[in-house]
């Protein structure tokens, strides 16, 4: 029997938890894989949230998450000890997600080691390195380096191609995270307590509708949050509107928030929620508003308008298919879209019935296929 290929598969951050655990778990199904993982714990503790309700125990732990952290000490503490984990390891192949530090640090640390490396979500751009920053660089990084190229759309890999990047390395896969939301919906399904931890402020807001906030992008530190801020507060004084708002751990959000928000009897200010009663909140969220790029992907696979409070994104597909919509920033301009889709009922309908370009929740078993077949692993 052939040995099975060793994959090193590197995340730090609860998404690349999220969008990183059905590949996982296909993997490690497969006789022809032995699959390894590796976790920075660059977001600690909604990293141990994804990790335990997937049962996913990792085998090296680096465990580098400090408090206000510079990037530059962030990234030389991940090449350090992502390097010191591969040269114990071996692999064969090094397996990173997205547009993080670790992502990209894992890949550099691969190429030292001229190991391949396999990039999932691969090809989103913006075109403005500054906006997100700094995933944007973090991504064209690892796409220089990366081997086999994992892009979740048509669009993410038009993109790669436009950067010569050689075509029989991108593969069209469609994007996990719809793998991991279609996974997550159906244990709270068969176990509802799961995601239980909702139920008071569903009770509080019952006759209300909810919007789901989520806000952390270090683009939007300092006045583009102040003016996040204030348009929650805006919307908040309807009364028939109630905000549910998981506030990121980082203090330049929560101090932002804190400020600006406390005490406002329709504004729920909660801890960062895990991930099932993340999933609870998209399924009873009328809108979802937000800065992330998760939540631009997973809203829509529950037919759930998004609002992004960005200059720019590179998940255009979302803006082109109708399932999102740019805001920025400004307080006015905010208040004024979330009014048109609470207000306008055509508006709403016209964006949550569009179609969601993102996946059909099989992207992680057709990564798996792809790797077998360009590696000569095939059963």
């Amino acid at each position: 029997m052939t040995t099975p290929l060793k994959i090193l598969i590197i995340f730090g951050t609860r998404p690349e938890a999220i969008k990183l655990f059905p590949v996982v778990k296909a993997l490690a199904a497969d006789p022809r894989f032995m699959a390894r993982v590796c976790v920075s714990a660059q977001h600690r503790g909604m990293l141990d949230q994804v990790l335990e309700i997937a049962g996913i125990m990792p085998d090296h732990d680096l465990d580098l998450m400090r408090p206000d952290q510079s990037l530059d000490a962030l990234t030389a503490a991940l090449l350090v000890g992502i390097g010191k984990v591969m040269d114990l390891e071996k692999p064969d192949r090094v397996m990173v997600q997205g547009d993080t530090a670790t992502a990209m640090a894992g890949a550099i640390a691969a190429y030292y080691r001229k190991l391949p490396v396999d990039h999932v979500e691969a090809g989103l751009r913006s075109g403005n390195i500054y906006h997100p920053w700094p995933e944007e660089v973090n991504r064209k990084v690892i796409g220089s380096i990366a081997a086999l190229h994992f892009a979740p759309t048509e669009t993410s890999a038009a993109a790669l191609r436009r950067e010569n990047v050689a075509a029989s390395g991108i593969h069209v896969t469609g994007n996990t995270v719809i793998d991991a939301l279609h996974w997550v919906s159906a244990r709270i399904g068969a176990e509802p307590g799961l995601a239980a931890g909702l139920a008071d402020l569903e009770a509080r807001f019952a006759d209300k509708r909810i919007i789901g906030v989520t806000s952390h992008r270090r683009e939007n530190f300092g006045g583009g949050l102040e003016g996040i801020a204030e348009a929650v507060r805006q919307i908040a004084a309807r009364p028939d509107v109630a905000i549910i708002f998981p506030v990121h751990p980082n203090p330049n959000v929560r101090a932002v928030m804190d400020s600006a928000l406390a005490g406002l009897a329709n504004v729920a200010m909660i801890e960062p929620l895990d991930y099932p009663h993340f999933a609870r909140l998209l399924s009873i969220a009328e809108i979802m508003l937000t800065d992330s790029g998760g939540v631009q992907e997973e809203a829509p696979a529950l037919g759930k308008p998004v609002l992004v409070m960005r200059e720019t994104t590179e998940r255009p597909e979302g803006v082109e298919a109708g399932t999102a919509r740019l805001v920025g920033t400004d307080p006015a301009r905010i208040v004024t879209e979330i009014f048109n889709l609470l207000d306008d009922k055509a508006a709403y309908e016209a964006m949550a019935r569009a179609h969601n370009p993102f996946g059909d929740g099989h992207s992680a078993q057709r990564i798996v296929e792809i790797l077998s077949h360009e590696i000569g692993q095939q059963a």
